[in-house]
């Protein structure tokens, strides 16, 4: 994937920076893997706003994803590489020797037309799934699970990739996206290759209207509110407006945000830098 600099014709266009779509080969999404997306506009269900700055956007239909690839030793031929708009990446429409069709996380240079299948006997080529215990070590992976047979949990965006460094035992040991190296049990499945649409990060949307097409709404500055409505907010002409905080008084840069007692503590072997 690319992404093109435009023209500046019109004022929302000179700063735009607009991914190019090169590996998108159909945009009609396959009708019995969507599902609808009720909005909430950031209200709760007594209708009272309870997240800000959300609303409004087009309307999305969500597309059924299969995170656990549990249909093994079953060749499924890629059909279509397809736009999502619940996510960064791109999905791919993969149809089953035995008819049955699902969407994957697409993985960087997944052509159609190929052949992809899942299982403890598969070969470790791109866009195969198979547990941790049966990838060779140094492979770049993504769609990781973290608990087995609940399916992919990290390494799911855009241009993300983890890496199996080691085994021992039960558990192997994975480079992650943040640089932390963690253990994960061995039985836990992953796919080969890295998450398409890498240059997402690259993207300036070029106007805020765009943002709104998303459905994100105008955020307020804290340091422009009224006393009654922020910490941050009130004082004499442009203040400052002291340390950084939320709404409810927590610092938020710098403060650990993290449970001392979480249960994963234990298989962290590095923490990311």
């Amino acid at each position: 994937m690319s992404v093109k600099k435009l023209r500046p014709i019109t004022p929302g266009q000179r700063f735009r920076i607009a991914p190019s779509f090169d590996e998108i080969t159909t945009n009609i999404p396959e009708k019995s893997l969507l599902s609808p997306i009720k909005k909430s506009g950031g209200r709760n269900s007594e209708g009272r706003t309870t997240m800000r700055y959300i609303g409004g956007g087009h309307k999305k239909q969500y597309r059924i994803i299969d995170f656990k690839r549990d249909k093994h030793n079953i060749p499924a031929v890629v059909k279509s590489v397809e736009y999502d708009p619940n996510r960064t990446a791109r999905i791919a429409l993969l149809a089953y020797a035995d008819g049955e069709k699902r969407y994957i996380i697409a993985p960087e240079g997944i052509k159609v037309g190929a052949t992809l299948m899942s299982g403890t006997t598969v070969q470790p080529e791109l866009g195969n799934a198979m547990p941790l215990s049966h990838i060779p070590m140094g492979t770049v992976i993504h769609n990781i699970e973290l608990k087995v047979g609940k399916g992919a949990s990290i390494c799911r965006s855009a241009g993300t990739y983890g890496q199996l460094v080691a085994r021992d035992g039960k558990f192997a040991t994975v480079k992650l996206p943040s640089g932390e190296m963690r253990l994960v049990l061995a039985t836990c499945y992953a796919t080969i290759g890295t998450v398409s649409n890498g240059d997402h990060m690259n993207v300036v949307m070029g106007k805020a209207g765009r943002n709104r097409w998303m459905g994100v709404r105008p955020r307020t500055r804290p340091v422009a509110m009224n006393p009654v409505d922020h910490p941050m907010g009130g004082g004499e002409g442009r203040a400052s407006g002291g340390h950084p905080r939320s709404r409810n008084g927590l610092y938020t840069k710098g403060r650990k945000t993290r449970s001392n007692n979480k249960y994963s503590d234990n298989l962290i072997i590095s923490r990311r830098k």
